[in-house]
């Protein structure tokens, strides 16, 4: 048997307690053998690991080089702009690959991926995400969404590319902007709905579309999913426009998409209003976090180190007590792996036992100032970094 003591840990709620695994899980302390290898983590804080809701592999210019950001007028001219920078980047897989070790290196285990699914590409792009998944698989499980960035009535032929995306690898349906992007929503959803249907999966549809015509929006998609029964299987990402109005019509809205069983994912990007973290909560509408884009054509922005998403988190929508600390801190654990069908990271008895090391007071004080130092410990055993330090690399 491999068992081990952590002792002296410091879990989230506040308390300090010897953790004992054996075989990868957590059991009682009284169970494990005198001759249990032990680590003293001398009051660490240990954190559940990390459980990425929303990042984009396949656009990501981790592990190439610097590509300067280019502005834009429009929706259109940035997926330009993308499809030229990305034509002289790296291969997909390697790109892909370094993105997956580097969001590890911080904690992260888990992850939903939308990769771009369009008549140009086809599924170029899914298959090598596929290829770069494989060499991570049992260190980071990744649910992949077959994404129309170039839209779907708009984009003729992405309908049957969605079809076979979910015969490949995808297991999520993807939609963008019904209206604002593609021109026609009901068509669009059609598509996106009837797909899903077809192959028993879920959906998660981008929506950046602001003001009433996004709350439009925001209700149509809450209203299919009910009519479909697909309550906790359907993803607004974004979802702007809650930002844009008031709280009490963000309240409102909110009544229907927990009655739809619809999630909402937020990033809280910068230049963006979002949603009311706590309007949505206290109406009972499930809500999780991730990155989105990291160091792509879209911004400059981003390492995959969800810590400091939940930090960024806390900081836009005001969170500031313990207790909204660990609000953040849920969106990227327990949160996000409910919304993608993981099991849930904890610490209790018959837990996985995987979890991450930080040098913290506590677990509030880790998401208002992530630590750069962390170690994760997966299947009860620590993982080496594999992110070097610049230490390691100078002496």
């Amino acid at each position: 048997m491999n068992e081990c003591i952590y002792a002296n840990a410091l879990t989230p709620d506040g308390n300090k307690s010897d953790l004992a695994t054996r075989d990868g899980c957590f059991v009682p302390i009284d169970t494990v053998s005198t001759d249990a290898k032990k680590i003293d983590l001398d009051g660490l804080t240990v954190l559940p690991v990390f459980v990425e809701g929303h990042i984009h592999l396949d656009k990501s210019f981790v592990g190439d080089g610097w590509f300067p950001h280019r502005p834009v007028g429009s929706l259109r001219e940035r997926l330009d702009v993308e499809k030229r920078l990305l034509s002289s980047a790296l291969p997909v897989v390697e790109r892909a690959e370094a993105l997956l070790a580097q969001a590890h290196s911080f904690g992260t285990v888990a992850m939903r991926s939308h990769v771009d699914i369009d008549p140009v590409i086809g599924l170029d792009n899914l298959n090598a995400v596929v290829a770069a998944c494989e060499m991570w698989k049992g260190r980071v499980d990744v649910e992949l969404v077959a994404f129309p960035q170039a839209g779907i009535v708009s984009s003729p032929g992405t309908a049957d590319l969605l079809d076979a995306a979910m015969r490949e690898g995808a297991t999520v349906v993807g939609g963008l902007d019904p209206t604002e992007f593609d021109g026609d929503a009901d068509a669009h959803l059609d598509v996106v709905f009837g797909t899903a249907e077809r192959h028993g999966a879920k959906i998660d549809i981008h929506l950046h579309e602001h003001g009433a015509g996004g709350i439009k929006q925001i209700e149509r998609i809450a209203a299919r999913a009910a009519a479909a029964g697909m309550s906790g299987l359907v993803t607004i990402s974004h979802a702007y426009a809650l930002g844009d109005v008031s709280r009490d019509e963000a309240r409102r809205v909110s009544t229907i998409l927990a009655k739809a069983g619809v999630s909402i994912l937020t990033n809280a990007p910068g230049d963006h209003p979002f949603p009311p973290i706590d309007v949505l909560r206290a109406e009972g509408v499930h809500v999780f976090a991730g990155n989105d884009n990291i160091r792509d054509a879209w911004w400059p922005y981003g390492n995959g180190d969800l810590l400091e998403r939940a930090m960024l988190i806390g900081y836009r929508s005001g969170l500031y007590t313990d207790e909204q600390l660990g609000v953040a801190l849920d969106m990227i654990t327990v949160d996000s792996a409910r919304a993608i069908g993981r099991t849930l990271p904890g610490f209790a008895i018959g837990d996985e036992a995987s979890f991450v090391i930080v040098d913290a007071l506590n677990a509030a004080a880790a998401v208002a100032s992530p630590p750069s130092e962390r170690l994760l410990v997966q299947h009860g055993k620590i993982v080496q970094p594999t992110r070097p330090s610049i230490r390691s690399r100078l002496l």
